[in-house]
């Protein structure tokens, strides 16, 4: 079971971007998928939530410009993040749970993908 993150990048403040994490689970319609971030010398920290039903959860600092969504057809889960600013810098890591929607900590997460790297230029 693997999930590959991207679509980081080196961007300016105020600008857009669409993070990706494809899964090979087979059946990852059934699971709830998550998006962490880290940044330098911070804890890991809860951003967003889908399950998979498609109901939403999100970290109060991110709710307006970030938006999590999936599709199942296509095994992958996504993170479109808007008016991004310098304290979004930060690796974007996305996580699958099988048993339970938003969870936390993080270690109830069954499997995670290797993050991807977004740097916010002010």
């Amino acid at each position: 079971v693997q999930l590959q993150a991207s679509g980081g990048g080196l961007v300016q403040a105020g600008a857009s971007l669409r993070l990706s994490c494809a899964s090979s689970v087979l059946t990852f319609s059934r699971y709830h998928m998550a998006w962490f971030r880290q940044a330098p010398g911070k804890e890991r920290e809860f951003v967003a939530a889908i399950s998979w039903l498609s109901s939403t959860d999100y970290h109060d600092s991110v709710k307006g410009r970030f938006t999590i969504s999936r599709d199942n057809a296509k095994n992958t889960a996504y993170l479109q993040i808007d008016s991004l600013k310098a304290d979004d810098t930060a690796v974007y890591s996305c996580a699958a749970a099988r048993a339970q929607f938003a969870a936390w900590p993080p270690r109830k997460y069954d499997y995670w993908g290797q993050g991807t790297q977004v740097t916010v230029s002010s």
